[in-house]
């Protein structure tokens, strides 16, 4: 390969890690924690690093695989993610490559050339193939940098992405003891973090755990009624032509709501695993490169997706963890600009994935450990709490004051004495043979005129119809309540009847009280109270109509090139260009994001629309 261009340039061995980061990225400093991490790795030590996505992890490796000698192996499990990173990679100059299943064999003969030749700087392949017979006799003819175990919460599992060949990358440390590895994630709890220290042997590893808030995420969680239409408000007045993920459970529903979506004048787009891999790719690029483009999609999607200008996450099912919600709800702002998580729950939503969980093949104490992530999902759902407390807490992280970016904060929770209701409802509960589920148990505490109530005799009981001071709803919101505290269980082998548990014995009793938060009211949406949530807003007409040329030329490139818009230049990169208007090609150079590559190849096309605007009359 010639080494003359810009695109091709060598960097010298003895450059910092700051130089490279202004060279090639275009950034004069790095993010927190990532700097000391770079150092670490760049003198031969290993390292397990947890931080939130849009935390920079990618720079931890890349830039000590430019440095040291060798090349880069960075081990990820999606094709999407390594297409993405060395299309990113290959337009600041840097010499990267994958190996995964999307290429012919020649391509991919073409790359292992290029590895044993020394044209390659970083590498991305998929575990699975790192592990066979051929790469492995490849990895012995090389020099390793490094070795970049991405998303290591794969190796768990107890978690929610597990791959089991993850487990079997325990061989790089007995094969390369002198070849640092750093394993990174954004998600991992207490437990998930000993796996990933014992199965990937990082017992030595230095520890590099940032916190976990997304603080531009707002989180927003209500009860089903009418889910659809729900979301459709919250399209609508919140985030009309932005882009979008919306997450539901099966496919059926994937389908049926990109499908609504679209006939509400959307462009919405299907994404699960039943659907042709052709249409999933598609699908899939149209919304990395296009812009206002919502994938309708079940949890097969997202991982590893590096668009940073998805605006909002919208869940119409639970998802199975917070461990699963955290790592899907990251995908929103990852540019650090306002993004929102937004879900709707149910009851049956919870009895729904206990059955599924129930009549997994997994054994009895996955069966409990995922039963007790169910659980403390429910609790998240149903928090009169700050959400990013709540949240944080589970990963072992104590946010001192309530966050002021969730509905909760926004629009406190009031919380009432429950414990007589409380009582009232485990009785019946006990009383009818704990047989049976909230619509029935309702029926009967309402005192309700029912046949099936007569014919089993359950209007003799003493709980028929002492609950008539709550409504219908507010009985279902106990029920509900008394599952996310784990005073009730759900009878999952039978017909999702509740059971009490050990811990109601003390509520019956009359020695612990009980406390249920009230729920919301839904606010009627108008054009007064209307949300604009649009993350790049400018005060001026010019600086609009710069914006839009900017942004244009941009995806004219990107689409030329047939590569997502956001690798040309970031969002935040043209904001810059509108804010500081740079005149010349020296002052061009100072915007954040654009390093020497790209200014070489890009700079004169932005710099002649940014002059051009400054021309035009007032």
């Amino acid at each position: 390969m010639p080494s003359s261009t810009p695109e091709n340039q060598q960097v010298e061995s003895s450059a910092s890690p700051l130089d490279i980061l202004k060279t090639l990225f275009g950034y004069d400093s790095f993010l927190k924690g990532q700097e000391e991490i770079i150092k670490h790795i760049i003198s031969g030590r290993d390292a397990l690093v947890l931080m939130p996505t849009g935390g920079g992890k990618s720079l931890c490796y890349q830039i000590p695989s430019i440095i040291r000698p060798g090349i880069g192996i960075v081990i990820s499990p999606l094709i999407a993610l390594m297409q993405d990173q060395v299309d990113a990679m290959r337009q600041i100059g840097v010499k990267a490559a994958y190996l995964n299943s999307s290429l012919t064999a020649n391509e991919a003969f073409q790359i292992e050339k290029q590895m044993l030749s020394g044209e390659i700087d970083l590498l991305y392949v998929a575990p699975e193939r790192l592990l066979t017979d051929r790469f492995q006799n490849l990895l012995r003819q090389i020099q390793p940098a490094l070795f970049a175990i991405d998303e290591a919460h794969c190796v768990s599992q107890w978690g929610h992405d597990f791959r089991p060949e993850y487990i079997q990358l325990s061989i790089l440390p007995h094969q390369y003891p002198d070849i640092p590895r750093i394993a990174l994630t954004a998600t991992a709890d207490t437990a998930t973090r000993r796996e990933i220290i014992a199965k990937l042997q990082l017992a030595d590893a230095e520890h590099f755990v940032f916190s976990f808030d997304r603080p531009n995420i707002r989180y927003r969680v209500m009860l089903k009624n009418n889910a659809q239409k729900q979301l459709l408000d919250f399209i609508r007045w919140e985030q009309a032509d932005n882009s979008g993920i919306v997450y539901c459970l099966s496919r059926k529903k994937v389908e049926k709501t990109a499908l609504w979506l679209c006939e509400h004048g959307y462009t919405a787009l299907p994404y699960h695993a039943g659907l042709d891999t052709g249409v999933r790719q598609r699908n899939q690029r149209r919304f990395l490169q296009e812009d206002g483009i919502i994938i309708v999609a079940t949890i097969a999607f997202g991982m590893g997706i590096d668009k940073p200008d998805v605006r909002f996450v919208a869940h119409l099912d639970l998802p199975k963890s917070l461990e699963a919600y955290y790592q899907e709800t990251g995908r929103a702002g990852r540019d650090g600009q306002d993004a929102i998580a937004w879900m709707a729950y149910s009851m049956a939503d919870v009895i729904l994935l206990r059955k599924m969980l129930e009549s997994s093949d997994a054994d009895e104490n996955r069966k409990w450990i995922e039963k007790r992530k169910l659980d403390a999902l429910l609790g998240f759902c149903e928090t009169p709490q700050c959400r990013r407390q709540v949240m944080l807490s589970y990963f072992g992280e104590h946010l001192e004051k309530p966050c002021g970016n969730c509905d909760i904060c926004l629009e406190p929770i009031e919380t009432w004495d429950g414990t007589i209701a409380a009582q009232k409802a485990l009785s019946c509960i006990y009383r009818t043979g704990q047989r049976f589920g909230a619509r029935y148990l309702i029926d009967i505490l309402l005192g309700n005129s029912n046949e099936r109530i007569f014919r089993l005799g359950h209007d003799k009981i003493s709980t028929y119809g002492i609950g008539d001071e709550l409504t219908d709803k507010e009985w279902q919101s106990v029920f509900r309540q008394l599952i996310a505290i784990n005073l009730l269980d759900v009878d999952v082998e039978g017909f999702g009847g509740f059971k009490l548990t050990e811990k109601c014995r003390s509520v019956l009793k009359g020695e612990q009280k009980v406390f249920f938060r009230k729920d919301p009211v839904a606010q009627k949406l108008n054009k007064k109270s209307k949300i604009k949530t649009s993350s790049i807003t400018f005060e001026t007409t010019e600086d609009k109509t710069l914006w839009e040329s900017l942004r244009q030329l941009r995806k004219d490139i990107a689409k030329k090139q047939n590569v997502p818009a956001y690798i040309i230049f970031h969002d935040s990169t043209l904001q810059e260009m509108v804010i500081q208007r740079p005149g010349s090609m020296m002052e061009m150079e100072n915007i954040p994001g654009v390093g020497d590559t790209k200014l070489h190849r890009y700079g004169e096309q932005f710099l002649e629309v940014l002059l051009s605007a400054q021309k035009r009359p007032n």
